[in-house]
Parts: C-alpha cells; structure tokens; sequence
C-alpha cells in the first residue's frame, strides 16, 4: 500500500456557534484504505465527513486531497477543470422519490457531469449491476426495501468516479437483516480497493471490513489503529470504556449473529 496519502487532514478544527464540535483533527488516509471512525454520538463523527466532502465548512486547519486543497478541488469542479474527488453515502438514503433507481443514478450524471443521456444510462445500469440491483433498474423507491434504497445510494455515488467514499452509519436506518445487503457491498468495494471512511456504530462490522480504526470522543480523535490493536488492547482508557459499554449493550450484537450477520463474510 503506497505510503502516500490521498487525504490529509491538518489541524481541522469546526465550532457551531458557541459548541465546539472538531478540534485540531490530523488524519492521514492512504490510497485504498479502509478507515472506520467510530465513537459515541456527539463526538464529531458525522461532521468530520461533512467537512471533507464540503457540506459544512471549516474554521481553521486544512483539508487536502492528492496534495490540493479541497477549497482549490472544489473551484476547480465549479470551473468543470476536475472530478468530484468524493462520494458521500448518508444514513437516510436521499433518494428523489419521484424516480425510478435508474433515474437516481442517471440524473446527477447529466446534472453535475453534463453527460449525455445514453451515456449516463449506460454508466447507471453499469453501477446498478455492481451493487447487484439490476433487476431493479425501473423500480422507484417506494417499490425497495430499505437495503435496495441504500445500495442505490451507493451506486449513485460510485457513478460520479470519486477517489475516496464515505459512508455515515449507512445501516443505522435499517434492520439488522437488510443491513447485510449493505454491508455486503461495502465489503466487495473494499475488495475493489476502494478507498473508504466509514462512520459507524456497528463494532464488528468495523473490525472485520477495516485497516484501521479511529476512536473519536469530544471531537478529538482519542486514538486509532488497527483492528486487533484497537479492539483487544486499546491503549486509552476512554477507549476501552466506550468499548466496553457498546458490547454490553443489550441484544443488539446477538440480533446481528442471529440474523446471519456472522455468515456474511463467507459470501
């Protein structure tokens, strides 16, 4: 894995109003990583992701992608000089209701890249087919299970090219069985070698799919490293309190294993 990183985050600090919610955050990701942030609600997980893909703006520090900032990244998209380097997978879906899933893959092609038609069709059969939805190409929302919905979020995303995905609790909204689907698929992308920041709740999913695991409290990152360094012998004690609480957390790991979540690495 090449040593370069294709996200650096330096000095990231993100206040709303009087409430300080990211403080001095440095993060490197290097290409075709997979980085699961996890830690309790509040703690600046999800505004982490939103500042790296521009939905919220930052107060100080830098965010740079392939060494350019993304402030020069996004300018340069504005001009249509560059890709969007990012695709963002969010836990409610966001799809537009009035479309069929084709369609939600086809529409911000045409919209954003200026494709033509034909071609964005093409690319978004392509991208439904990837995340196994093919066969659903002219269903709406409506007409999809809560797993399908996501996978198609999934698929739009990836249709714009990015270099670097993230996904926010992308299985919070569902129930453990459809959650599969989408862990599935995050996990064929990891194959890929996608690069990818997960934000999630869900401990042993992060375990299995990640090269590394950041543990982030009060919007600090308190520590990170690999899997079976972070999960078996965490150097912090905050840490290994939050650790401890989620996995005594009442039936939610077992309804996961029951429901077949321990058989989905064998696909």
């Amino acid at each position: 894995m090449p040593n370069t990183p294709i996200l650096k985050i330096i000095g990231l600090n993100k206040s709303f109003d009087r409430l300080t919610v990211l403080r001095d955050i440095n993060l490197a990701v290097r290409n075709k990583e997979v980085i699961s942030i996890i830690g309790p609600s509040g703690s600046g997980k999800s505004t982490l992701l939103r500042c790296i893909c521009r939905l919220e703006s930052i107060d100080s520090g830098e965010i740079r992608i392939n060494n350019i900032s993304i402030h020069d990244q996004w300018r340069r998209h504005r001009n249509n000089a560059g890709p969007v380097n990012v695709g963002m997978v969010f836990q409610h879906f966001n799809l537009f209701p009035h479309y069929t899933a084709l369609e939600n893959v086809v529409k911000p092609l045409m919209t954003v890249k200026k494709l033509e038609r034909k071609t964005a069709a093409a690319t978004g059969r392509e991208m439904l087919k990837k995340v196994s939805l093919e066969d659903k190409a002219d269903n709406y929302p409506f007409q999809l299970s809560g797993g399908q919905m996501q996978r198609v979020a999934i698929a739009r995303a990836l249709a714009m090219n990015p270099e670097i995905m993230l996904f926010d609790e992308p299985t919070s909204a569902l129930d453990p069985e459809l959650s599969i689907e989408v862990y599935k698929t995050i996990k064929d992308l990891a194959g890929d070698g996608m690069t990818m920041i997960i934000v999630t709740h869900e401990m042993n999913f992060a375990r299995e799919v990640s090269d590394r695991i950041v543990f982030m409290d009060q919007g600090v990152i308190v520590e990170q490293g690999p899997p079976h360094q972070i999960f078996n012998a965490p150097e912090m004690n905050r840490t290994a309190s939050f650790l401890k609480k989620v996995y005594t957390h009442p039936c939610k790991f077992l309804l996961l294993t029951v429901s077949g979540f321990t058989h989905l690495w064998n696909f």
